[in-house]
């Protein structure tokens, strides 16, 4: 009889809380971690993890996959990348609490901010709740790979109370509605949810081109919400802004914390021609909230957050143009060939370089990458599309003309947007070890044929922990943390993250030599044949889930221990 249900031998344990790694073997029974060190007896399962690094499973804080998750169990864009714990209900958009009258509205929502198709969301939801307990518990009733853990979004949250006058953002609540929204938000805490998200960003339209109605919000409503959760003593705050008035945004945030006493992250990047000034402002203003003892961090992205620009998504160059218009319409593999046609290229790449600069993407040619198989997003300026066009005697737009019919029309090509003005990954490297910061904003489940940042936790340990120059590593210990750790108790998941004994047995078997991002795949598997970015990754010789082993050599092995994780359950169980 075997004395444990899965044995890890001979590992090479980095443990998450930052500590050396050390060799040990790990016990798990049912879904927890019961010995780290020399384990005697036997495994039901055994695995000889000689030369493998056991890390925790990574928890990602920052994802879109509200509605996603009622139709896919594997969220195989994290799962994939060893990520066994999500966090949904970001930048205020969401699916709960919600009537029925008030549906195709949150969908349009999210259609507009996050570019998930309404037809796909339409096709792959099942309405079955009203509340957000209510929509915890249908997620709960859901096969899932890995956990998820949601967020109130602000949005869905404000219609809710308000009712159709909740979608115009210029549209104030009473103090009653106020108060209502904060009673509604306490609720789902106590029902499970890890806190409450809002978006203070111009750029989040829905698709009928309003902004969201969380845009503007007042301090009176805002602060409202944030009092009611310092009376329940649970969650986090999650904020998207603009930071147009920095001092007097970041001032706001702050009190949402002051007035709670709750935790808050908020997005902090370098955006495309501001340079360092706001951003390093943003980290000032951070540290002196903290030294204050308010509890703030910022999000930051592992790598420069961009888009991948494909004949097969939703963006490339050529999409406006007249000629490529009459053959969009054609299947790939047709479009490919007929794009290979002597006459079709000059008549495309003329009226590329006929384009007004104004008005044309001629600006991104020198922040256009192609990518790789595997893709090590290596951005060197001889690499762009700007320089293999000095390098060859080719116009840029020929480059990229040329670049995406590669691979058969399934050529990617990688355009850096934030952290990225000078070039270099120098910004990216300042935002993650600021003291103060969590990686996330990889956005698993939005922007679907447009962005592929789910690798975010891979490039995290790949590039940082070990390919960057000696001089920018990393220690791997340190990059662990973070993403396991770090990420996840800052959202009040304190039953994970870390190998050791009693915890909840997520665990990364990595061969870190091997570890690596393969190049994006369009793949067409959503609710009526709708398309996304899918990226694989090599190297995760196993991720566990509770115990299973759900995803080895790259494939999910059928098990779906994922649930749905509840901060305030953890709480009640002290």
């Amino acid at each position: 009889m075997a004395d444990h249900d899965l044995v890890v031998r001979g590992a090479t344990v980095v443990d998450g809380t930052g500590a050396p790694r050390s060799t040990a073997d790990v016990a798990v029974d049912g879904p927890t971690i019961t010995a780290v060190g020399r384990v005697g007896g036997r495994g039901r399962r055994e695995i000889d993890a000689d030369g493998l690094v056991v890390a925790p499973g990574w928890v990602d804080i920052h994802s879109h996959y509200d509605g996603q998750v009622l139709w896919d169990p594997l969220l195989a864009g994290s799962s994939m990348h060893g990520v066994t714990t999500v966090v949904m209900g970001n930048c205020g958009v969401g699916f709960a609490p919600a009537r029925p009258e008030e549906r195709g509205w949150l969908v349009r929502l999210m259609e507009g901010v996050e570019e998930i198709p309404a037809a796909v969301l339409d096709a792959g939801i099942e309405w079955r709740w009203g509340s957000f307990a209510e929509y915890l518990d249908a997620l709960g009733r859901r096969p899932l790979a890995i956990d998820v853990a949601a967020q109130v979004p602000h949005a869905a949250l404000r219609v809710y109370v308000m009712g159709e006058r909740g979608e115009n953002h210029e549209e104030a609540p009473t103090d009653d509605e106020i108060a209502r929204m904060g009673a509604e938000v306490v609720d789902a805490l106590a029902a499970g949810a890890v806190g409450f998200s809002t978006s203070r960003s111009v750029l989040h339209k829905s698709s009928d081109g309003r902004v969201t109605p969380t845009y503007g919000a007042s301090p009176a409503e805002l602060l409202g919400i944030a009092r009611a959760m310092g009376t329940a003593g649970l969650g986090v705050f999650e904020v998207v802004t603009d930071f147009v008035e920095l001092d007097a945004e970041f001032a706001l945030l702050r009190a949402f914390c002051e007035v709670s006493g709750r935790p808050l992250s908020v997005a902090i990047s370098e955006r495309r021609g501001e340079g360092p000034g706001p951003y390093r402002r943003q980290l000032e203003l951070l540290e002196a909230a903290v030294a204050d003892g308010v509890p703030m961090r910022g999000q930051v992205a592992p790598r420069p957050p961009g888009g991948v620009m494909t004949l097969d998504g939703g963006r490339n160059p050529l999409l406006d143009l007249p000629t490529y218009a009459g053959l969009a319409h054609l299947p790939l593999p047709e479009r490919v060939a007929e794009l290979r046609r002597t006459e079709v290229r000059q008549r495309i790449v003329g009226e590329l370089e006929a384009l007004d600069p104004k008005v044309s993407t001629v600006h991104i040619y020198g922040r256009a990458f192609p990518l790789d198989d595997p893709a090590t997003y290596d951005l060197s300026p001889e690499r762009s599309v700007a320089g293999i066009a000095a390098r060859t005697g080719r116009t840029r737009e020929a480059v990229v003309y040329d670049l995406l019919l590669e691979r058969d029309g399934r050529a990617m090509i990688y355009t850096p947007g934030a952290n990225f003005d000078e070039g270099t990954l120098d910004v990216t490297r300042e935002l993650l070890v600021h003291p103060f910061t969590l990686p996330g904003i990889g956005d698993g489940g939005a922007h679907c044929t447009r962005v592929c940042d789910t690798s975010f936790p891979t490039f995290l340990v790949t590039h940082w922990s070990r390919d960057a120059q000696p001089d920018e590593r990393l220690d791997l210990e340190w990059v662990v943390q973070q993403q396991s750790a770090e990420t996840a108790a800052w959202v009040g998941l304190t039953d994970r993250g870390v190998v050791a004994e009693g915890r909840k047995a997520d665990l990364n078997l990595i061969e870190l030599e091997r570890l690596e991002s393969r190049i994006p795949e369009m793949a067409s598997d959503f609710p009526l044949g709708g398309r996304r970015l899918l990226q694989r990754a090599d190297g995760y010789h196993a991720t566990v889930v509770s115990g299973e082993v759900v995803v080895e050599g790259g494939e999910h092995t059928g098990a779906l221990p994922g649930a749905v994780a509840r901060p305030a359950a953890l709480l009640r169980t002290r």
